[in-house]
């Protein structure tokens, strides 16, 4: 315990570490307060409760309760995840996005601009979707019946959508972490108190100890989830000997760390964002279409098998896909090279290339897998007995997006500690070059 204050006081004794935190805190502080600004054209009072479950119960997960809410942020930021996810194929797949991809910063910046428009496009479809399916008729103020309705809130909805964006990016440029997933995850966890409250006021005095079952089970799948999350798989490195003055500097040996999920938790992101779409293809086309009711009430309940293997096998898909941007071997060779490195037993260049992209394949399959079996573990809690939004949290998307930012925030938080425990040592007389350091040397 006593540790963990003297951390604290080391975090906020860093001004720049403190200020990041401040500015994240306030970041995340307006994007919760958005959440219960309803929109003009909508009586609060009128708004159903929803039960919280299907596709849209877990949207509203993500979005803090902003979904269920009718809030100006009722789509929060998944428009612009799911421009990205476009982007992002179309940089595999089309040569013009492919040369912008290559040229840097510059180009980095316009694929960017193009994924903020492209947000725009996607936040008026959704937000028409949105309001025609999600609320109800009798919650619509009269005055803003019929067409103005739409006039006047899918702007707002818009704007609010842009608003989380604009957060987002603010909070990885001036706070700590990647400011879009720290939105959605702050939006999970303000749901985490009330889920369980719920989960023990429904339960009678019987099933209290079952409800504390259930919460050490979910501590043990966290921990589990962890686990995994930072297992790595270690490459063997030699560097070759060096001429350092007169001697002859023996090569140092080092491993190069592959993650067990390089990909962290974007495959669940983008893989939960494109879910969303077969329930509003079926509420868009349902009069018109047959099939449309069947593909809405299948894939609006999260424990059909159906909606679970199409989620599964996209986490899959995604996970290959965004190892395959975020690690490059060829790079990891050329790096190797330059600064006279080598594997062990295998020639540099092509070889070694290959060799790192043989082992990224072999882990990244059953890394994959692993995602995807947490995807689904909210689907077996809820058979199991546990309340709805409870069972988010029992594992599946939820979980990993919490642990992943988690663990992502506090790793650059541990880094700004190392590189002030570093200069602090470097600002001390033992490495000031004074004779009477050099004497103690």
């Amino acid at each position: 315990m006593k540790q963990f204050i003297n951390t604290i006081k080391n975090i906020f004794s860093i001004q720049e570490l403190k200020e990041r935190l401040l500015y994240t805190f306030l970041f995340l502080a307006v994007f919760r307060l958005g959440s219960f600004v309803v929109l003009p054209a909508v009586n609060p009072a009128m708004l159903e409760d929803g039960d919280g479950s299907g596709i849209l119960g877990l949207l509203d997960t993500f979005l803090g309760g902003a979904f269920s809410n009718a809030s100006v942020f009722g789509l929060g930021i998944m428009p612009y995840i799911s421009a990205s996810i476009i982007l992002q194929l179309l940089v595999v797949a089309v040569p013009f996005f492919q040369k912008l991809s290559k040229e840097g910063e510059s180009g980095r910046k316009k694929i960017n601009q193009y994924t903020r428009v492209l947000t725009i496009a996607v936040a008026v479809a959704q937000s028409i979707g949105y309001l025609a399916t999600t609320i109800p008729q009798e919650a619509i103020r009269p005055d803003f019946n019929g067409v103005y309705f739409f006039l006047t809130s899918v702007p707002l909805i818009v704007a609010g959508t842009m608003f989380c964006m604009w957060l987002g990016e603010k909070i990885t440029e001036k706070g700590i972490g990647n400011g879009i997933s720290m939105i959605i995850m702050i939006g999970i966890i303000s749901r985490l108190p009330s889920a369980i409250i719920k989960e023990f006021v429904s339960k009678e005095m019987t099933g209290v100890m079952f409800a504390f079952i259930e919460l050490i089970i979910l501590f043990v799948v966290v921990v589990f989830v962890v686990a995994i999350t930072q297992a790595t798989r270690r490459i063997p490195i030699e560097y070759a000997r060096q001429m350092v003055g007169n001697r002859v500097v023996r090569g140092e040996r080092q491993f190069l760390p592959l993650k067990f999920n390089s990909a962290g938790v974007m495959p669940i992101i983008f893989a939960q964002a494109l879910m969303f779409l077969p329930a509003l293809f079926a509420s868009t086309f349902r009069e018109s279409l047959e099939i449309a009711d069947k593909i809405g009430s299948t894939f609006s309940d999260v424990t059909s098998w159906q909606y679970n293997l199409v989620n599964a096998l996209l986490i899959v898909i995604f996970t290959y896909f965004y190892t395959a941007i975020a690690v490059n071997p060829q790079q990891i060779s050329e790096d190797l090279r330059r600064n006279n490195g080598y594997i062990p037993g295998v020639q540099p260049g092509e070889a070694t290339t290959e060799y790192i992209s043989t082992i990224i394949d072999r882990i990244t399959l059953p890394g994959a897998l692993f995602l995807a079996l947490i995807a689904i573990m909210p689907a077996i809690a809820k058979v199991a007995g546990v309340n709805q939004e409870l069972a988010y949290f029992f594992g599946g998307t939820s979980l990993l997006i919490m642990v992943g930012v988690i663990l992502d925030t506090l790793q650059q938080i541990e880094s700004y500690l190392l590189m002030q425990q570093y200069e602090g040592m470097m600002k001390t007389d033992r490495f000031s070059g004074t004779p009477e350091a050099m004497a103690t040397l």
